[in-house]
């Protein structure tokens, strides 16, 4: 009796298939954003590790909680924005690092841009006239020291006479707070509003704004 070969017909697809590592896949992830010290973008993430955007996403969201959960155990967590996403220290070590780094210290923001800051980050988009009726007093240094180190930025102008500028906060501003939405700002009444500090003063991570 002869023996006959079986063989197995393979499609295109099954040829050119290649099984995807997750592992390995948050490993590329780790590396890409610890070297790259910044953002990097969805789009980008997803044609260096070749997998579909929206799977990149997927994968950040899977992961993050690795590094920022309370008993995760590490000194960095993952955050993630609109089109992207950053590895970044944690807030209690800033002071370990600007020694170790020789970071001096400085870049607080002070009490009154603070206040302004919270202001448009609870309402925004708002005006300077706004946050100055909010206030009770002029708040153009405030505003232009807080655009110029990029925590906030124009939004527009607004539809009525003179069309004033709209402000809202920026990426930066989140990944200074370690947030990654306005929507994990603590909550606040309006009464609170146009308190000095709002309970988010103490998370301000210094070397950001150098």
């Amino acid at each position: 009796m002869s023996s006959e070969a079986i063989t197995t017909e393979m499609t295109p697809e099954d040829a050119g298939a290649e099984t995807i590592d997750e592992a390995e896949l948050v490993r590329s992830l780790e590396a890409i954003l610890f070297a790259a010290g910044h953002p990097v973008k969805f789009e980008r993430l997803s044609a260096v590790l070749g997998i579909p955007e929206y799977e990149v996403r997927s994968l950040v969201e899977r992961t993050a909680p690795l590094y920022n959960d309370e008993g995760s155990g590490r000194g960095i967590m993952m955050l993630s924005f609109d089109d992207a996403c950053q590895l970044c220290t944690k807030e209690k070590y800033a002071p370990l690092i600007r020694e170790a780094l020789g970071i001096r210290r400085g870049g607080n923001l002070s009490a009154s841009s603070l206040e302004v800051l919270a202001i448009i980050a609870y309402n925004q988009p708002c005006t300077r006239a706004y946050v100055d009726m909010v206030r009770g007093v002029d708040s153009g240094y405030s505003v232009s020291s807080l655009a110029e180190k990029g925590l906030i930025e124009q939004r527009g102008r607004l539809d009525v006479p003179g069309r004033p500028i709209l402000y809202g906060t920026t990426d930066t501003f989140l990944r200074v707070f370690g947030i990654s939405s306005v929507d994990e700002l603590p909550a606040v009444s309006k009464t609170e509003e146009k308190q000095l500090e709002i309970d988010i003063e103490g998370t301000v991570s210094e070397n950001e704004l150098l």
